[in-house]
């Protein structure tokens, strides 16, 4: 985990994309922030030999290949796991269920989009402190 390196972000949705930017240009962390539209484009991506982003956040319900199966792939990929990239979930959609299937992937979080900008820029805010305080064995 390089806590220089870019965010992933997977979302559909047009207008969480634009609100996910504006809190980060708000909250002003250096690292560029990649955004796709479904997992497949970002399974693509994760491939690349040289690609080793920060953390990746990600919608659960999406066209092509939803979350869930792109957490699993990059589970069962023994390249990309050990790139050790935080992989948390981030959805309005919420239930037990998906809760229990999220970390049944091995996701290290799951979080629900806020309502208001100031509480999902606290949210954000969080997340991104959390990880760049946490060791992982590919930073040292």
């Amino acid at each position: 985990m390089n806590k220089s390196r870019e965010i992933i972000i997977i979302e559909d949705d047009e207008d969480d994309r634009y609100l996910l930017e504006e809190v980060f240009n708000t909250l002003q962390y250096p690292n560029k922030r990649i955004y796709f539209p479904d997992g497949l484009a970002a399974l693509e991506y994760l491939q690349g030999p040289s690609t080793a982003p920060f953390i990746i956040i990600s919608d659960i319900n999406m066209p092509m290949m939803d979350g869930l199966e792109l957490k699993d792939k990059l589970c069962t990929d023994a390249k990309l796991n050990l790139k050790c990239i935080p992989y948390l979930f981030f959805s309005t959609a919420i239930s037990q269920k998906m809760v229990i299937d999220a970390y049944s992937t091995s996701a290290q979080g799951f979080f629900v989009k806020q309502n208001s900008f100031d509480q999902l820029l606290d949210t954000i805010r969080v997340i991104v402190e959390y990880w760049k305080k946490c060791a992982a064995p590919n930073n040292f």
